[in-house]
């Protein structure tokens, strides 16, 4: 868990993979120029394979990533994940300083799977929930 409050989450919900609102990108310090790190505010379940597309709203800066299609590659922790997408070039990410929040969340919302991803949620995903995509 991290210290940002986002202005809607739902820990467990029942349709997986879900969508995750963002704390927080960067580039990968071990690998900069070819990877990012996410944060999210809460567990995301996902896995490596999984296709995720960014939908950053204005005032959170890195716009542009808004609307990119990445494929995780690693799950360094529970709220983290690495992506091939390069950002070292873009603005920084940034959290609106507004509270409460009056904007839209930045979110990560997963779009498939680039082979044996169902697999390998069967072991990371909550009892009860349903695998859609």
């Amino acid at each position: 868990m991290c210290a940002y409050i986002p202005s809607f989450t739902y820990p467990n919900p029942i349709y997986q993979p879900a969508t995750r609102v963002i704390a927080a990108i960067q580039p990968n310090s071990f690998n900069p120029t070819t990877q990012m790190l996410v944060t999210t505010t809460v567990t995301h379940h996902y896995a490596p394979g999984m296709v995720v597309r960014f939908d950053i709203p204005l005032g959170f800066g890195m716009q542009g990533l808004n609307q990119h299609v990445g494929t995780i590659l690693t799950i360094p922790t529970t709220t983290t994940f690495t992506t091939d997408l390069d950002v070292s070039k873009f603005d920084p990410f940034v959290l609106p300083a507004t509270f409460p929040p009056a904007y839209q969340d930045a979110l990560v919302v997963p779009v498939g799977d680039t082979g044996n991803y169902n697999l390998a949620l069967q072991n990371v995903l909550p009892t009860g929930s349903n695998i859609y995509f």
